[in-house]
């Protein structure tokens, strides 16, 4: 019994201490542009990989990582809308 409660706690600590691992509230908008936000990262911190997107695309790499960086306002799109009735819901839990 002990063993499970430590590995709660230990996930715990993780959520708490790393944005990116979520939590049980995280939706699934959420999940996803942290995913996209680590990646679009990762090709910007790789000179090879802004290198190879410059010469796909045509474009000059300061370009390349000034388009990645504006990906990353908002990697998925807007955020969905929130049903009326959900949050009538949560509003009544939290009474």
């Amino acid at each position: 019994m002990s063993e499970r409660e430590s590995l709660n706690s230990q996930l715990e600590h993780l959520q708490m201490r790393y944005v990116g691992t979520g939590h049980a509230d995280t939706t699934k908008y959420e999940w996803l542009s942290n995913q996209h936000r680590d990646t679009i990262a990762s090709y910007i911190g790789h000179p090879s990989f802004v290198s190879l997107f410059a010469i796909a695309e045509n474009e000059s790499t300061g370009r390349i990582k000034y388009n990645l960086l504006n990906k990353m306002i908002n990697p998925c799109g807007p955020p969905p809308k929130v049903d009326s009735t959900t949050k009538k819901d949560e509003d009544e839990d939290m009474d």
